[in-house]
């Protein structure tokens, strides 16, 4: 069986932001797979996604619309943070100079036994310590 793909914050946000059509319906491809467990993501992602719903959508959503959105996320296989993925995320900011938070998204995917990460953020086309990062858009 081939390496499980990864979702970066990005991803689920444009699964939801009807402003770009095009981002949307490939994000919203992504997140499909997600669902049927071929992607994963972290729950430091999940976290991210929230936050942004809630505080930098204008106007943003209410806490029982990001709720329920949650909910239907529910399936998605979530990797847990411990202190060797914070560990990881240093050495991956020492390495490779990312921003701490993007190191926590790359040492997840590499801590699940994913081979790419996909993201709009990340530098496509970067490898991470085995981890590559494929923008979808």
């Amino acid at each position: 069986m081939p390496a499980p793909d990864f979702l970066d914050t990005n991803i689920l946000v444009y699964s939801y932001d009807a402003s770009d059509h095009r981002k949307q319906q490939i994000a919203q491809g992504l997140v499909r797979k997600a669902l049927a467990g071929d992607i994963l993501t972290s729950a430091q992602v999940i976290a991210e996604f929230a936050t942004i719903l809630l505080h930098k959508l204008t106007p943003p959503a209410k806490p029982r619309d990001v709720i329920a959105i949650l909910d239907t996320l529910e399936p998605i296989k979530v990797v847990p943070i411990d202190s060797e993925t914070v560990r990881r995320a240093v050495e991956i900011k020492s390495r490779y100079g990312l921003h701490f938070y993007d190191g926590m998204i790359v040492a997840s995917a590499e801590g699940a036994g994913c081979r790419r990460v996909w993201s709009e953020d990340l530098n496509a086309g970067q490898i991470y310590f085995g981890v590559t990062v494929e923008n979808p858009f």
